[in-house]
């Protein structure tokens, strides 16, 4: 059987075939999960919001049109659902370090090089943390995630091009913080 489009998916659960949506839930949790892993950085939280998203998914199945990416509705919804929980909630976004972020050395440098490395890892995930939620997202998106810049303007509401603005201008407050981290 020819394995159908995450779109074409999405088109099905639409029209009312409702057992496409698992399918979807099986292509997309890990991702998914990650993206809320690294905004909050509790692994609890984070299983309950895709468990969320996939809910609104199939609340506001009739809202997909399939003209853009499913992915970009999807991070979307992700996005509104992650907000909503912590207004919902009125807990101010307690991030804890990125340890999805792993280096492996592949040389044995010794043991203060790997300390040193470690250092490195963990100041650049101070400098996450001192990011507004807004630019942090816009990296995991784009870094992280690897998602295209048109598909983050979708998720984000803006063009293209504003997404690329705002990954750079993230990027360029992220090292900022890391050379002022750096200096301490």
């Amino acid at each position: 059987m020819q394995q159908l489009t995450d779109n074409a998916l999405m088109l099905k659960v639409k029209s009312g075939d409702l057992d496409k949506l698992g399918l979807l839930y099986e292509r997309h949790k890990k991702r998914l999960f990650g993206f809320f892993y690294n905004m909050n950085g509790n692994p609890s939280i984070s299983e309950d919001l895709v468990q969320n998203v996939f809910i609104r998914i199939l609340k506001y199945r009739h809202t997909f049109t399939g003209e853009g990416s499913f992915a970009a509705w999807m991070f979307r919804t992700a996005r509104n659902a992650n907000y909503d929980h912590y207004r919902k909630h009125k807990k101010k976004t307690d991030q804890t370090e990125l340890t999805s972020i792993e280096y492996r050395l592949e040389d044995e440098r010794g043991l203060e090089s790997k300390m040193e490395e470690r250092d490195k890892i963990s100041q650049l995930n101070r400098a996450m943390q001192r990011l507004t939620p807004e630019k942090r997202e816009v990296l995991i998106l784009s870094k992280y995630k690897e998602i295209k810049f048109s598909e983050i303007g979708e998720i984000l509401g803006c063009s293209e091009g504003a997404a690329k603005v705002k990954a750079h201008r993230a990027l360029k407050d992220l090292r900022a913080i890391f050379l002022q981290l750096e200096t301490q």
